[in-house]
């Protein structure tokens, strides 16, 4: 797959990891989490985001996606300085820098209940895509 082209889509499971995107435009993912995908597809150009049921009329279907501009490997200490030391605190996290956030031209839809972490796709796929089904074949 060109280096252009390879797009992660990934959770959003809570507001303020929305906010976050939104207005410091940046994204965390665990290192253990990600690493073997990052292995297979390389690192991903693109970034999409699948929305769960706390986002009402927004939730299962992906409507944000940004470019990803740089990503760099940082403890949670280094992305939550304010949050009490616990056993999260040295944690690694690949923190992926992104461009604003644009909203897809029409939503990307969930036609079932599906477990979402994360799916390696394309950009022409992303955009083409009906539902999230239509972004698997990679």
């Amino acid at each position: 797959m060109p280096q252009r082209d390879r797009v992660l889509v990934a959770i959003l499971n809570n507001q303020p990891d929305l906010t976050i995107a939104r207005e410091q435009h940046w994204y965390r993912i665990p290192v253990e989490t990600i690493e073997k995908v990052f292995q297979k597809h390389g690192m991903p150009q693109w970034l999409a985001f699948y929305q769960t049921k706390v986002f009402g009329n927004e939730a299962y279907s992906i409507n944000y996606m940004a470019q990803v501009l740089r990503i760099t490997t940082v403890t949670r200490s280094d992305l939550f300085p304010h949050e009490p030391v616990n056993q999260k605190t040295q944690r690694q996290y690949y923190k992926l820098e992104l461009s604003p956030l644009q909203s897809l031209a029409r939503p990307i839809v969930s036609d079932r209940f599906r477990r979402v972490t994360f799916i390696p796709t394309t950009l022409e796929r992303l955009q083409t895509a009906t539902n999230l089904a239509d972004l698997h074949g990679c």
